[in-house]
């Protein structure tokens, strides 16, 4: 049959409308994925700037400490000549330290700390709101911690700077909470995926580094893929393409292996928990400390210098050690100071509200950790290990799995730091039983254990669940009730109302099907007038506007008609004949079936 040219036309005006509007949100949210992509890569550029001119400028000239660099950290200025005053790193952190103080807590209060934890505390708390100015003083606030000897890393806070730039655009766009977090996440992964050179691990981990548990912020993880791959690309094109960390092309081929790693599991996770612990026993002494707050960076430096001044290796970035311990160029002693020094450093200079961030520190102690571990197992099992080295890289992922709760995004993370792919099954191994192990303690108390446990996702599992069960789910609730004739006399009807326990009362027509239906208030101004009562009959009282429930109706619908008119009972009938009455669903019954099931749920989980 053919259509007429009218309605051809109309069809095609209309699809083409809806493909035009469907294309122009998609090159909308597209446009300002890459938007927040391009911003955050420019901030990170920016950042990386200030932490190289820190270095040069305080450790360098000031002190003449200049410590190894990563593979892929290109250095912007020349090394300076001067000798190395190993007095001045006594007090350099602590300078470092105050200027930070004063800086955060006189302008954004926010930016003290590691930085992680505030962008989550925004993201499920604050509805993604991050103030404009937090981004800017995070940047210079970091940038003079970690370059005076300050213990910590770049990731903690260009999340942050990422995340209140994401916020900001979203904020200005005048976008809904859920965009305004969708936005702030795809800062996240720009921010982290462009100055860690690793954009794939960038957008898992804006997803996964939420929640406590092993869950991911599914919603996010394009557009912070699509935000990571730009920021990554800017940020090379300015400072050189190619993995932070160097690996010597490290391959997994044999199983006995397994068993070392397995050992290596349990050192990291044990080292994780004592890092958590340590962490926030230091954050909680320094938060009861009766000091000004811009005071307390000041002596949480004048104590990692003090650690300094016995152990250099412990301050500022330490990249440069992780690389030369994978290349086995450091012995295990060394690396054992490495590890603990690095964890009381890390603990003075961030805990006590200097900023920094903690997974560059986290790096570095499981990167320690795993060439202990290696060169332990290589002296005791000569010929065992294919490398000992590879032990390092596995050390990283296992460690900051153990203590951040991504044990997923941090094998990607590892793998593109250091260049190491064929070492996924060690590192899925190591980072599974780690986390495992280390459950109990979190880095990052403002993550929460899962999406339902999030105030961003109030209400949604309300809604879901209920979207997941319908009525004929409750067929063992419907109560079966006797329908009222349509002609009964009222004067009938009251000796049956004596007898029943009924609020609501549906009746039939002459062939047995539901016509109208009636309450126990609807008889109220019939019930004390004697002298018309036997002239009603009960088609007067019944009302034809029926609102009625079906089998395959799901309790959410079920519940906003309970609403319509505050009905505290529905007929549910036929699917396939809405006069056929089943029987009565009570508001009560299906708010009891609900928090039944919600309750085995959580139970199950």
């Amino acid at each position: 049959m053919m259509l007429p040219q009218t309605l051809k036309e109309r069809l095609r005006s209309a699809f083409s409308a809806s493909l035009r509007g469907q294309l122009s949100l998609i090159g909308r949210w597209t446009f300002l994925y890459i938007s927040i992509g391009l911003i955050a890569g420019a901030a990170s550029i920016v950042f990386y700037f200030l932490c190289q001119l820190g270095m040069r400028v305080f450790l360098d000239f000031l002190a003449g400490y200049r410590p190894p660099a990563a593979h892929g950290e290109f250095p912007l200025f020349p090394p300076g000549g001067g000798d190395f005053t190993r007095w001045v790193l006594l007090v350099l952190p602590a300078g470092g330290g105050l200027l930070s103080g004063w800086l955060v807590y006189r302008y954004a209060p926010q930016a003290a700390g590691g930085g992680n934890d505030a962008a989550i505390h925004a993201y499920h708390h604050s509805d993604g709101c991050i103030p404009a100015r937090v981004p800017l003083i995070k940047a210079v606030a970091t940038a003079v911690t970690i370059t005076t000897g300050g213990s910590g890393g770049r990731e903690g806070p260009i999340a942050q700077i990422g995340a209140g730039l994401g916020s900001l655009v979203a904020v200005r766009l005048g976008l809904s909470a859920r965009e305004r977090r969708i936005l702030m996440a795809a800062g996240i992964a720009a921010g982290v995926g462009s100055i860690f050179r690793a954009p794939l691990a960038g957008a898992l981990f804006a997803a996964e580094f939420l929640y406590r548990d092993a869950e991911f912020e599914y919603e996010v993880i394009i557009p912070a893929g699509m935000a990571s791959v730009v920021a990554y690309c800017l940020f090379c094109s300015v400072y050189g393409w190619g993995s932070l960390l160097e690996s010597p092309g490290f391959v997994f081929r044999n199983p006995l292996e397994l068993g070392p790693y397995l050992i290596l599991a349990l050192v990291v996770a044990g080292a994780g928990v004592l890092f958590i612990r340590v962490f926030h026993a230091t954050a909680r002494l320094f938060s009861r400390l009766r000091v000004p707050n811009h005071l307390k960076p000041a002596i949480g430096g004048f104590l990692t210098g003090i650690i300094g001044f016995f152990l250099p290796h412990t301050l500022s970035f330490g990249y440069g050690y992780a690389q030369q311990a994978i290349h086995m160029e450091v012995g295990s002693l060394f690396l054992l100071s490495l590890a603990l020094g690095k964890i009381f450093t890390t603990s003075f200079s961030i805990g006590s509200g200097g900023s920094g961030g903690l997974f560059g520190p986290s790096i570095i102690i499981g990167a320690a950790l795993g060439g202990v571990v290696g060169q332990s197992v290589e002296q005791v099992f000569p010929g065992l290990l294919e490398n000992p080295g590879a032990f390092v890289v596995v050390g990283m992922a296992g460690f900051f799995a153990a203590v951040s709760n991504t044990p997923i995004s941090t094998i990607i993370f590892v793998s593109e730091m250091t260049n190491s792919h064929h070492l996924l099954l060690p590192s899925l191994l190591v980072c599974s039983l780690a986390f495992l192990a280390a459950r109990g303690w979190a880095l990052f108390p403002s993550q929460v254990r899962r999406r339902i446990d999030s105030p961003a996702h109030a209400g949604e599992f309300f809604f879901d669940l209920l979207e997941t069960i319908t009525v004929a789910d409750l067929k063992d609730r419907v109560r079966r009730v006797m329908m009222i004739p349509e002609e009964m006399r009222f004067v009938d009807f009251k000796r049956h109302f004596a007898q029943s326990e009924q609020h609501y009362f549906p009746v039939k027509d002459s062939r047995g099907k539901l016509a109208r239906i009636f309450s126990i208030n609807d008889v109220r101004s019939v019930l004390f007038e004697p002298a018309i009562e036997e002239l009603v009959v009960m088609r007067d009282i019944g009302s034809a506007e029926i609102i009625f429930i079906t089998p395959s109706e799901d309790l959410n619908s079920v519940l906003k008609k309970f609403t319509v008119k505050n009905i505290d009972s529905l007929p549910v009938v036929a699917d396939t004949d809405h006069a056929e009455l089943i029987g009565m669903l009570s508001r009560r019954e299906v708010i009891a079936f609900y928090n039944e099931r919600a309750h085995a749920l959580k139970s199950a989980a």
